[in-house]
């Protein structure tokens, strides 16, 4: 008995190996990355967002019927964005180019998302507060939001995944609510 179950896992495990090698490889040709900015345009019919970033220029982002939308009704998706420029975003895409495209967006409408730079100080623990020192010396504490992500230059998680860590260098993408900031983004620089 104990020779099958053996057999078993033998046969198994390789295929398991080949499985986790697949996706490695999948998500190395297919990075993360995030655009944030300003929604100039969505195309229903090409299914795609132009978004307006911070330095002026427009991206262009594809979007399908797997696209989520968190800020809007629930079950939300990409086409629902459509009306909605003007408005607030953060993406998450994978591919390159022309043939970026979204699997979620943040959608903050007037919302403005501020953004601050400086160095992680502090990382509450058991809380979801992070405290960023500016170069000006300022200590800013910020909430973490539930959809909140790390991005790092080479991968974007979700912040309960990858976190934050004392010392490392951040622009924090954050909304104001109810007299507190709100952390939506980390992105190392």
């Amino acid at each position: 008995m104990q020779s099958r179950l053996l057999q078993a896992l033998l046969r198994v495990v390789p295929m398991l190996l080949a499985a986790c090698f697949a996706i490695a490889v999948a998500r190395a040709q297919n990075p993360t990355h995030v655009v944030t900015g300003t929604v100039e345009k969505v195309d229903a019919g090409a299914k795609t967002v132009a978004v307006k970033t911070a330095d002026g220029t427009v991206e262009t982002v594809k979007f399908t019927e797997k696209t989520t939308v968190t800020g809007l009704k629930d079950g939300a998706k990409g086409a629902d964005l459509v009306g909605k420029e003007g408005g607030h975003v953060i993406i998450h895409t994978t591919g390159e180019g022309a043939e970026k495209t979204a699997h979620s967006v943040e959608w903050f409408g007037d919302k403005t998302v501020h953004t601050t730079e400086g160095t992680v100080e502090d990382v509450g623990k058991g809380t979801k507060v992070v405290a960023v020192k500016t170069a000006d010396g300022t200590k800013e504490a910020f909430e973490v939001s539930e959809h909140a992500t790390v991005d790092t230059g080479k991968t974007v998680g979700r912040y309960s995944a990858v976190g934050a860590k004392k010392g490392e260098h951040v622009t924090v993408y954050y909304t104001e609510e109810a007299g507190k900031k709100v952390a939506h983004l980390f992105k190392h620089l």
